[in-house]
């Protein structure tokens, strides 16, 4: 089933060489295989036959010193698609002022951050620079904030700590991927409290949810969808997902849930999380 007009707010679009780098990562550490396609082209024409409408285009730099060509080659990239959203990246060892502000100044919607892989988060006073252009700017921040799949133990990421984020920055819309798991509870506390505070679906509401990502998605009840809806956003992580692209949508259109909060989840709150609606 395609549904119109839909906008995934969690895309990656990065060149083959890190994304094959990225899958043979998420292969050896997570048992994930992929089959859906990487180019930028190719991606778009599946997309668009599921209704995708616009994609977040999400790149992050797991090293010092990339993310400056990173950012231009997604920013290249979404100037030849009529679909991509571009965002940037940054690392914390990078100069943050000079990398962010090209990026800004060049056309990035956004910023993203894969805190646990860049060993930098919400809470990393490197990345202040950054979080105050985002400010300046009026740009949206995403931060992989949360533990799963594998990084219970990792020390840029959890609720504190973007907490943290959120008491800091109170006039950056900020949104935590994945639905802020394993801490959901924590995650759509701060989304009652903070109307700058954004979730994503990605991965945590699928049928497939508990195979690959070890969490169930029936702990998430449909009133919390409903009542948040403005703050819930639509993502899959394509084309880095290891199951068909549907799946990812038929854990919610397979809940009981108003054909508002579905307009809002698959395309309004992502224009929100933009800026381009109130």
């Amino acid at each position: 089933m395609a549904v119109s007009g839909t906008v995934d707010a969690h895309v990656h679009l990065m060149p083959q060489r890190l994304m094959a780098a990225i899958r043979d990562s998420l292969a050896r550490d997570a048992g994930w295989t992929f089959d859906h396609p990487t180019e930028r082209e190719a991606m778009e024409t599946a997309l668009r036959s599921a209704g995708v409408e616009r994609y977040f285009a999400l790149p992050y730099a797991h090293e010092e010193g990339m993310a400056d060509d990173l950012n231009e080659w997604v920013l290249r990239e979404a100037a030849d698609s009529e679909m991509a959203v571009p965002f940037a990246t940054v690392h914390g060892d990078d100069d943050v002022v000079a990398v962010v502000r090209k990026a800004f100044e060049a056309g990035a919607r956004g910023l993203k951050f894969q805190c646990p892989v860049q060993e930098c988060g919400p809470a990393d006073p490197r990345l202040e620079p950054a979080f105050d252009l985002a400010a300046e700017y009026d740009r949206p921040i995403l931060f992989h904030a949360g533990t799963a799949p594998m990084f219970q133990d990792s020390p840029h990421v959890g609720a504190d700590q973007f907490a943290e984020f959120v008491e800091s920055y109170p006039d950056v819309r900020a949104c935590a991927a994945h639905m802020g798991t394993y801490e959901v509870t924590e995650f759509l506390e701060f989304t009652r409290r903070h109307d700058q505070v954004f979730l994503d679906t990605t991965m945590a509401l699928s049928p497939r949810s508990a195979d690959v990502l070890g969490f169930d998605p029936a702990t998430i009840p449909d009133e919390a969808l409903t009542s948040l809806s403005r703050s819930v956003m639509f993502g899959s992580d394509f084309p880095n997902l290891p199951y068909p692209y549907a799946e990812e949508r038929r854990g919610l259109l397979d809940r009981d849930l108003s054909e508002s909060t579905y307009r809002d989840v698959f395309r309004r709150t992502a224009e929100r999380f933009l800026g381009e609606r109130d």
